[in-house]
């Protein structure tokens, strides 16, 4: 699956949602393991295309191809900003700068790589199970009793 978006949040959101879309297409739906994990890559490296590697009057594509075999899904994010994407060590208060450590955490692997024309792909693989729903732990609610203390 290849498409362009303009470079704008809106761009960014747009793509989220079509990889959410095609997830659930290829048989990855919303509480597969993977699934989310995908999404979330590809919403970072949407917003740092649209908002790092805008060039005005120029798109952003997004690439997803899939890996039964090896079970990842493949993000690429091109844009044509020249710049390489920089991994942020950002303060603790810092309000931005950990797309690329949160990018690191999720993916099987990532990189950046020259493409055909200005600027550069980014791109992420992401591990996934088709069928198999991702375990959540459910936790009783917190009660507080008054008066009492441990």
């Amino acid at each position: 699956m290849n498409q362009r978006f303009s470079a704008t949040r809106r761009g960014a959101r747009l793509a989220r949602l079509l990889a959410a879309h095609q997830l659930t297409a290829w048989g990855y739906p919303h509480g597969t393991e993977g699934h989310d994990t995908v999404v979330l890559v590809v919403a970072e490296l949407a917003a740092n295309a649209a908002l790092h590697g805008r060039v005005p009057g120029r798109d952003f594509a997004l690439s997803l191809a899939h890996d039964t075999d090896r079970g990842v899904v493949r993000i690429e994010v091109s844009d044509t900003h020249p710049a390489l994407p920089a991994r942020l060590a950002p303060a603790p208060d810092q309000a931005g700068g950990r797309g690329l450590l949160l990018v690191e955490a999720l993916a099987v692997d990532w990189g950046v790589r020259d493409r055909l024309g200005p600027g550069k792909t980014v791109w992420a693989e992401c591990a996934v199970s088709v069928g198999r729903p991702v375990q959540c732990e459910v936790v009783a609610p917190y009660r507080q009793t008054r008066g009492t203390e441990p």
